[in-house]
């Protein structure tokens, strides 16, 4: 009698807790994932002042920059995975103590040598952070539509973080010296954690079986080596390199090799079964398609307003704003819509709605067109939001609740991935439409024509070098090869999200919303005995 109503009691603190506390739960996680977002691009803006400050030579600047999304992309999967073993909330509070450590060590750096370690730490801290936010709060939403409503506000939360890192990179460059864009994650983690240890609620996995640790090893380093690759890529690195094939190829090996690892173990580290379900599957190749599309086009937007209408890195900034409020209002509005319309109907209609919305940025070419510019942005941050939230929501939803930090991992790893793969392909297009243009300009030598064929930025100083009219007509010729690789580049981008709502289909029609079995938690001595309601 006493353990039934110590059972019974467990039951009610833990339904009061999910009651009263969710919605501050999902607070606190919000916060978490915007100081993660903020922290991928706040240092963009710095660049410039912590050139000037540290003085990095031209590798050294490029690790600045990518070593934290390199380092956290490859540990995604390792930190979701042991959450499921050693407890999610253990491992968002270490991240969270981690993350505030290496923000102080990389504002007080004073040599490019430790700030490339502190943005590596970093990348390790948003690794616990970002699978452990999205875990915990499949949990704390055991019902779907709330669940929905939830990730909605994560999306939009996200996509607020990913805006604000410039502006607010900026605001405080103004006012400060570079070392603040990290100051000020300091103060935000000194509060999370003793209201992260307060109010969010402790969850594993099953826990059956060793956890993998070469298992763990294999994916950190197989997704580095990739990752690493990828990039390499996207800033300019040939195939025929060593320095791009190798990374490229030991980390496929190791990646390879870890498939068939979990495929043997009793207790994989991730259930890779979970990929034989056609909703989760999708669901993960519409994340990657979806990001594939947005990051190249961010990338090349904008250098196109910037460098084509002339705009300054604030005009740009604003520009690009109505692309976040676009995508911040879907995912308010995507747990009303996935109940209307279920998963197929909405993420095809949402990468239908961009592929739309990227033909009609073709028409943008050599002068300013405000007006054309805000209805593709907003068209295209709406479209690529619903797919994002549509995907994701689908994603978790399968997952089987002891494997949410491994599913919640994957499509992290799945977004980092897509983003590193659109800037190297979309890249690609981008030169092979945009070189070929800048050849016999006339008066202009072909060595000065082979330099400005690199970039844009590039061409227009070799064009100021040349001065004269053979600079002039380089210039103009730079500007209109551009924007013809831009035009090309959208249409390439149409296809793949055409490609991404034909993938949408094979999701499930409607969105299912029983509930599933509430299970009891029983008495320490009598363990083996359960009992569902």
């Amino acid at each position: 009698m006493s353990g039934t109503t110590t059972a019974a009691a467990a039951l009610r603190r833990r339904t009061a807790g999910a009651g009263a506390n969710r919605w501050v739960v999902l607070v606190v996680l919000c916060v978490s994932l915007l100081l993660v977002a903020v922290d991928a691009t706040v240092l963009h803006v710095a660049v410039p002042a912590v050139t000037e400050d540290l003085k990095p030579g031209g590798m050294e600047l490029l690790w600045i920059v990518d070593v934290y999304p390199l380092v956290c992309a490859s540990l995604l999967i390792l930190f979701g995975t042991l959450g499921d073993r050693v407890g999610r909330r253990r491992i968002l509070l270490l991240g969270y103590a981690l993350f505030g450590v290496a923000s102080g060590l990389a504002a007080l750096a004073d040599s490019a040598q430790v700030l490339i370690v502190a943005r590596a730490l970093l990348g390790v801290g948003g690794a616990m952070i970002m699978p452990a936010t999205l875990s915990i709060l499949r949990q704390v939403f055991p019902d779907r539509r709330e669940r929905a409503l939830a990730i909605g506000i994560w999306s939009a939360v996200a996509a607020v973080g990913a805006a604000v890192g410039p502006l607010l990179g900026g605001f405080l460059l103004e006012h400060f010296w570079w070392g603040s864009v990290f100051l000020v994650n300091i103060p935000l983690m000194l509060v999370s954690l003793p209201v992260g240890r307060l109010l969010l609620p402790e969850s594993k996995g099953d826990g059956k079986g060793p956890w993998d640790v070469v298992g763990a090893l294999m994916a950190a380093a197989g997704l580095f080596g990739v990752v690493l690759g990828v990039k390499r890529l996207g800033s300019g690195g040939s195939l025929g390199s060593l320095l791009t094939v190798l990374p490229l190829v030991l980390g496929a090996a190791l990646l390879v090799g870890f498939v068939r690892r979990q495929r043997r173990r009793t207790y994989p580290l991730v259930d890779l079964r979970m990929f034989a379900r056609p909703a989760f599957s999708t669901s993960v190749g519409c994340i990657v398609l979806a990001m594939l599309a947005l990051v190249g086009l961010e990338l090349i937007a904008a250098q196109y307003l910037q460098l084509v209408l002339g705009l300054s890195p604030l005009e740009t900034g604003l520009r690009l704003l109505p692309l976040t409020l676009a995508a911040m209002a879907a995912g308010l509005a995507g747990a009303r819509m996935l109940r209307r319309f279920g998963p197929r109907r909405m993420v095809c209609a949402g990468f239908c709605l961009t592929a739309f919305a990227v033909v009609l940025l073709t028409a943008l070419g050599r002068t300013d067109d405000c007006a054309l510019m805000l209805s593709g942005f907003v068209l295209l941050g709406f479209g690529l939001e619903t797919t994002l939230f549509g995907a994701y929501e689908s994603m978790l939803s399968e997952a089987p609740q002891e494997q949410a930090g491994g599913a919640a991992a994957i499509g992290e790893t799945s977004y980092q991935l897509g983003a590193g793969i659109g800037i190297a392909l979309l890249g690609t297009v981008m030169n092979a439409a945009y070189a070929p243009g800048l050849s016999g300009v006339p008066g202009v030598p072909a060595s000065a024509s082979a330099s400005a064929g690199h970039s844009l930025g590039e061409a227009y100083e070799v064009a100021a070098q040349l001065g004269g009219a053979a600079g002039a007509a380089l210039r103009q010729a730079a500007r209109d090869a551009f924007v013809h690789g831009l035009h090309v580049t959208l249409l390439v981008s149409a296809g793949l999200l055409l490609l991404g709502a034909a993938m949408a289909l094979r999701l499930p029609r409607v969105m299912q919303c029983e509930p599933g079995p509430v299970e009891i938690p029983a008495p320490r001595d009598a363990a083996e005995s359960r009992v569902s309601v």
